[in-house]
């Protein structure tokens, strides 16, 4: 695999009327690409990218996580003083579904989140780029995310289906 073809960088040119429209342009036309790996130049670029990557990923291991504790934690402990499946199963199913949503309408069909930010001197040595203008740019490496999505929503399906037997159960029995 040649990684000159697979990878794209966004340089920090300012040599037009509005440099940050055509950075993004090309950021853009990057992701479109289904390029392997993206250099991003430009500071406030590379920190928003960063920054929107970061929120997405936070939102996918909060809606795994919140899942997994709202079907576990009333199993494991099902003899409390207190149901855990009111104190804990029903706010973090809430929370796992919440933001299973959340992700799934502002993140899923975003071509950004096929990406995440790599730190890895290893890769980043691979690329061999050369003249780059800013010493600590943001690197986008594509990834493939169908697993983390199919497990993503499939824990929170899980504890969606999990919250409605809940409040079934707390309803019928008030």
């Amino acid at each position: 695999m040649d990684l000159v073809e697979t990878t794209r960088v966004i340089r920090e040119i300012y040599n037009e009327g509005n440099p940050q429209e055509k950075f993004e342009y090309e950021l853009e036309c990057a992701l479109e690409a289904k390029v392997d790996y993206i250099v991003i130049e430009p500071t406030k670029l590379g920190e928003e990218t960063s920054r929107w990557v970061r929120v997405g990923n936070c939102l996918h291991k909060t809606s795994v996580i919140s899942g997994l504790l709202s079907l576990v934690l009333p199993r494991v402990f099902p003899e409390t003083p207190v149901d855990l499946e009111l104190i804990v199963g029903i706010p973090t199913a809430v929370l796992s579904v919440a933001c299973t949503a959340l992700y799934g309408i502002s993140w899923q069909f975003d071509p950004c989140c096929k990406y995440q930010v790599t730190v890895n001197s290893r890769e980043l040595s691979k690329l061999n780029v050369q003249n780059l203008t800013n010493s600590s740019p943001v690197v986008l490496v594509r990834r493939d995310d169908k697993y983390r999505k199919t497990l993503h929503n499939f824990v929170s399906f899980l504890a969606g289906i999990q919250l409605l037997r809940t409040l079934d159960n707390v309803w019928r029995t008030r």
